[in-house]
């Protein structure tokens, strides 16, 4: 009975050693999010996480709730829990600047998602191409309108280069399409923001004819508005949400410039496993866009 017992709790032992060793060699990763109040960083998140899965890392996933001191306080955070690599995906591309250069102080490895970082040290940028995107949206409308359109925009957060480079790529393709752009004010990604500003805009332009949101959570609210307001719009978003191209096929919604937030968030933990592993990242990895339409 006494080998029994001892020869169990040798085995116990050994188990426990086994999976104490397994803890100590799985490496953490950490994602930093601007805001997970928003479906397109929730699929980004889970993108990320299946990925890390696969690979075998802990992903540590913090909130940012887009103010950059609590990406700060995060980032922070992350070096004292001593990761490997920090995804971050910037509240605004100047203030990430702090944040990237504490990780970069402390030696751990930072890659960008979806909007990029002004300054600091980065490995990688993983995302769409932006500016692209922008100029498929004027060229949709101009396709469907001809050059008798006249737009207005729905900007998202100043200051981030999501916003930045969409507003470039649309104004340079309204340009070469001669849309009339009759206004152009942030809404700030928020579908509520999106809604009462265009409402206003409205009123002051009521000869528009369509829209462009530069997130389909803008986008969602401007058909709300259009609806309140009785006009017919051409109303095109960006980004590919579910609920976004849900409402394309229900035809209130144009058209979407679709992202993969889910493959951007893994393309960012595969690409920081293959920087752990001592292989060279491109410093842009773009991630295709595609237009769904009605």
């Amino acid at each position: 009975m006494k080998s029994l017992q001892r020869a169990i709790h040798a085995s116990v032992l050994g188990l426990s050693l086994t999976l104490a060793n397994h803890a100590v060699a799985q490496e953490t990763l950490a994602m930093v999010v601007s805001t997970l109040n928003n479906p397109f960083f929730v699929t980004m998140k889970q993108g990320a996480e299946a990925k890390a899965q696969e690979l075998g890392y802990q992903l540590i996933v913090l909130d940012s709730q887009n103010d950059p001191s609590k990406e700060l306080a995060n980032v922070e955070d992350l070096t004292i829990r001593g990761v490997k690599a920090i995804l971050i995906n910037p509240t605004d591309s100047d203030a990430a600047t702090n944040a990237i250069r504490l990780a970069n102080h402390n030696n751990i490895p930072v890659l960008t998602l979806d909007r990029g970082a002004n300054r600091g040290i980065v490995a990688s940028h993983i995302a769409s191409d932006n500016v692209a995107g922008g100029q498929l949206a004027a060229q949709f409308i101009a396709d469907k309108l001809g050059s008798d359109a006249k737009v207005i925009q729905l900007e998202g957060i100043a200051g981030t280069s999501a916003a930045r480079e969409r507003g470039q790529g649309f104004s340079d393709g309204a340009g070469a399409q001669n849309l009339t752009v009759l206004a152009s004010q942030p809404a700030d990604f928020d579908r509520a923001k999106g809604m009462n500003v265009l409402e206003n805009l409205l009123i002051a332009n009521p000869t528009a004819n369509a829209v462009f949101a530069q997130n389909d959570e803008m986008a969602l609210g401007a058909v709300r508005a259009a609806q309140a307001a009785g006009k017919s719009l051409l109303i095109v978003g960006f980004d590919g949400t579910d609920e976004g191209i849900a409402v394309v096929k229900r035809q209130r919604l144009a058209a979407t410039i679709a992202q993969q937030p889910e493959l951007i968030g893994a393309l960012g933990v595969a690409s920081a496993h293959q920087l752990l592993q001592g292989q060279a990242l491109e410093a842009f990895i773009p991630v295709p866009l595609k237009v769904i339409s009605q």
